[in-house]
């Protein structure tokens, strides 16, 4: 008699299959049944666009209308109307997304960083494996990269970046697979420098210069009539979001089932390359208004350039909206979505504002913080929007919950409305960190720190030579802009809300004082 071994993985899955077949009721709300579909175990496809702000989306009120199609998606969606990112930059936003816990958590705090060792085993594609579920995984970003192949041994598939990409000017992937990260550290050292010190290596940059100089030439000539500001893409990477919309059809249409399928996306993240049909599509001299920045000696760009930045990312946004509305049409079509779960969100958001452009700040002011977040169950026919302020550490355990799957106890979120049971809670404060100059090892001495809870929002500056001490505190009922500081005139409510947060920086310090 022959005798089959199972895999650890094969194992896993085997006993989920069993563990869910004795499920007697899905925790998900009946409304949401499709008739003929088993309710326990939908798809699930994340779409993340990197660098989307929300106060950047006509569907969440913004001036101009940059997003007809999301709109219309959420005609069929869970609307949050307050959701956060955890980082104010890729590597913290989306390890947030994919951990559950916050960045002073995961450790995940630099650009291009890592999370902890003990955080790889403890993240959306390790819980999915071992629910049973096939999990897939792509993006343009090599920062996301970094994350992605931390976890890969919860991933069924991990589509290399250049898969997608117009050229591949990066060799060292394909000859040290397993060391994804130190390799990109070392690709950025010796070829493209870490934009404060010189590459490394003469000779190989001077090569790569070479190349890419190449490269750009070749790839302009093929697409610069499509895209007359340049390709999408940075660091000698390029590519179209069409061919990623076309990618996506193809591989949802094909995957074994149930799957979990995380795509993460560069655009609209700077440059901000929109297609050539979007160019000047807001030409309605809108003007925001000024407001104070504690950083004006670093961050200074006078407020007509930041206009004209403005525009252009809302003008590639529309191209996103565009691209995304043409994936909607066609997962509709083709049924996917009649057993797929939809996710809509972004890492962090940009600022044009207060002398600041991009997200690379120390500043945490709302458009960096408020991100898009759209989820839609199979076959959902109705809206339902929620306004309270949710965290993207909410994102996993909400996940876990609509497949009927335990939620992990270490994680640092929080099962979102309509899926957990009972009221939000009222006393409920979010987090949202900036770390980057701090070691990854020690307490959080240099950051910035912002604390949301109701309708309030306290930012703390810790470490910052011209910012030490201070502290901003915003009614955002009142003042959604950020513009009138109430920290010194309403000392009681500031005293509360600064005790609460040094009390929590004092808990999650502590490992690291030792």
């Amino acid at each position: 008699m022959t005798q089959t071994t199972l895999s650890r993985r094969e194992f896993l899955k085997l006993i989920s299959l069993l563990s869910l077949a004795q499920l007697g009721k899905s925790r998900v709300n009946d409304q949401y049944r499709l008739s003929g579909q088993d309710p326990l175990r939908p798809n699930i496809l994340i779409l993340v666009f990197d660098t989307l702000s929300a106060r950047h989306v006509s569907q969440y009120g913004y001036g101009r209308a940059t997003t007809p199609n999301l709109a219309r998606f959420a005609e069929r969606a869970n609307v949050y109307h307050t959701h956060y990112a955890g980082g104010n930059f890729t590597s913290p936003g989306t390890a947030s997304l994919l951990t559950g816990v916050y960045p002073w958590t995961h450790r995940a705090v630099h650009i291009q960083g890592a999370v902890t060792r003990e955080m790889e085993n403890k993240n959306l594609f390790h819980a999915f494996e071992a629910a049973g579920y096939h999990s897939v995984a792509y993006t343009h970003n090599p920062a996301v990269s970094v994350l992605l192949h931390q976890f890969r041994d919860g991933i069924d598939r991990l589509i290399p970046a250049r898969e997608l990409a117009l050229v591949d000017p990066r060799i060292g992937e394909r000859m040290f697979p397993d060391d994804f990260s130190a390799v990109l550290s070392a690709d950025s050292a010796l070829l493209w420098g870490n934009g404060e010190v010189p590459p490394t290596s003469l000779f190989l940059s001077y090569l790569n210069k070479l190349l890419v100089k190449y490269n750009n030439r070749a790839i302009s000539a093929e697409f610069g009539s499509r895209f007359p500001r340049g390709v999408p893409g940075f660091n000698g990477w390029f590519y179209t979001l069409e061919d990623a919309i076309d990618w996506i059809q193809e591989q949802v249409n094909s995957l074994p089932q149930p799957f979990l399928a995380y795509v993460h996306l560069l655009p609209p993240h700077s440059p901000y390359t929109t297609r050539q049909d979007f160019i000047d599509r807001f030409l309605d001299g809108w003007q925001p208004l000024e407001k104070i920045n504690h950083f004006t000696s670093e961050y200074d760009f006078p407020q007509q350039q930041l206009n004209l930045w403005r525009r252009h990312y809302d003008e590639y946004i529309a191209y996103v909206d565009f691209e995304f509305g043409r994936l909607y049409n066609g997962l509709s079509q083709s049924g996917v979505l009649d057993n797929t779960c939809l996710v809509f969100t972004s890492d962090h958001g940009e600022l044009f504002e207060r002398g600041i452009a991009g997200h690379i700040t120390p500043a945490l002011f709302q458009p960096i913080m408020h991100v898009p977040l759209l989820i839609s169950l199979p076959g959902q026919k109705i809206r339902q929007d929620f306004l309270d302020p949710t965290s993207c550490v909410d994102l996993l355990p909400t996940l876990l919950e609509i497949i009927g799957e335990n939620v992990p106890d270490w994680g640092e979120g929080q099962i979102l409305p309509p899926f957990a049971l009972g009221e939000a809670d009222p006393d409920r404060s979010l987090f949202t960190i900036e770390a980057k100059q701090n070691s990854k090892w020690t307490p959080l001495t240099k950051a910035t720190v912002a604390m949301v809870k109701g309708n309030y929002k306290l930012i703390s500056y810790i470490g910052y030579d011209s910012t030490e001490g201070i502290y901003e505190l915003y009614d955002l009922a009142q003042d959604p802009d950020e513009r009138d500081n109430i920290h010194a005139v309403n000392p009681v409510l500031s005293g509360e809300l600064q005790d609460e947060l040094e009390r929590k920086l004092r808990v999650v310090n502590a490992p690291y004082r030792q």
